[in-house]
């Protein structure tokens, strides 16, 4: 937290206390990428991240960049459906246009974060969801 800029520090902090106090039961922070991440433990997960089998399954991570905080949301990348639905959802909670990339939700200005709705998408899957959709994934590959 020390390392993000001062003027971003207090909306990634919340951010990341969003994410972390309405994520289902199972998921795990660490640093991870050089961020913070909530992962699938390996204590859940044995098989780890195909793309790199020693490091735990990610999920969501937290970043501060030079013009924006990010949100990385693995499962709006791989479920369309849950995709759908926040981009439905983000104007009832926002007068900014979305900035989003295929799992990344960029925010540039940090006094108006949508933490509600944040809340309300890291409820919406469980470790045991993204275990069976990642794998649903894997095989399609």
């Amino acid at each position: 937290m020390e390392e993000v800029d001062e003027n971003r520090r207090e909306a990634f902090k919340k951010l990341f206390e969003t994410v972390q106090d309405h994520l289902p039961h199972g998921f795990e922070a660490l640093m991870q990428y050089n961020m913070p991440n909530f992962v699938v433990p390996k204590s859940i997960y044995p098989n780890g991240y195909h793309c790199s089998p020693k490091d735990p399954l990610p999920f969501i991570g937290v970043a501060a960049q030079k013009n924006h905080i990010t949100l990385y949301h693995m499962g709006i990348y791989a479920k369309p459906e849950l995709l759908d639905w926040f981009v439905a959802e983000y104007p009832k909670h926002m007068t900014t246009k979305l900035n989003m990339g295929k799992s990344c939700i960029r925010f540039s200005n940090t006094k108006t974060l949508p933490y509600a709705l944040i809340a309300e998408l890291v409820r919406k899957m469980t470790v045991q969801d993204w275990i069976e959709l990642y794998e649903k994934q894997l095989t399609k590959a």
